[in-house]
């Protein structure tokens, strides 16, 4: 890791890199989701939590950065420092290409969330079984027909 004082680029490649670790564990993470192989996520879990910590630490550098060349410290504060005639064009492109990056991995890991949520769904419905609840949470009942769930009481006339 290269981080140094003033420059907000400083940590960009890094920020890159890092970050390009984590789209491939995302999708490591995705074909894992996709095989059911449920075992192997804890250590994909635990490589995705070392690559986040290591870019919010880079991410911290370029703050303190941007903040000591007096432009806010946040991705706001970046963009205008990009637009500014201290950023090199390469400084530029090196933002563009970390945008790009942290776009993929939001991306992924929304679709790994997913995946993760339809697991959790079917094996709620197995505990629904194995429980005796074969039907709950179901529009159907177990002649096939829908069953009509209303919150209504019944009325009592007297």
């Amino acid at each position: 890791m290269h981080i140094t004082g003033k420059d907000p680029a400083a940590t960009l490649n890094d920020e890159i890199a890092a970050a390009g670790n984590l789209v491939a564990v995302l999708r490591r993470e995705q074909a894992v989701l996709i095989d059911a192989d449920i075992e192997t996520l804890p250590a994909l879990t635990e490589e995705k939590a070392k690559l986040v910590a290591q870019i919010a630490v880079l991410a911290n550098a370029r703050y303190q950065a941007l903040a000591a060349a007096g432009f806010p410290d946040e991705e706001a504060g970046m963009q205008a420092w990009v637009a500014s005639p201290a950023a090199s064009p390469a400084a530029g492109k090196a933002w563009n290409d970390l945008l790009a990056v942290v776009r993929s991995a939001k991306e992924l890991n929304r679709t790994n969330g997913l995946l993760i949520g339809k697991h959790m769904s079917r094996n709620q419905a197995a505990l629904n079984v194995l429980h005796g609840n074969r039907h709950a949470n179901s529009l159907y009942g177990p002649n096939g027909q829908p069953t009509a769930r209303t919150g209504s009481r019944g009325l009592v006339i007297g």
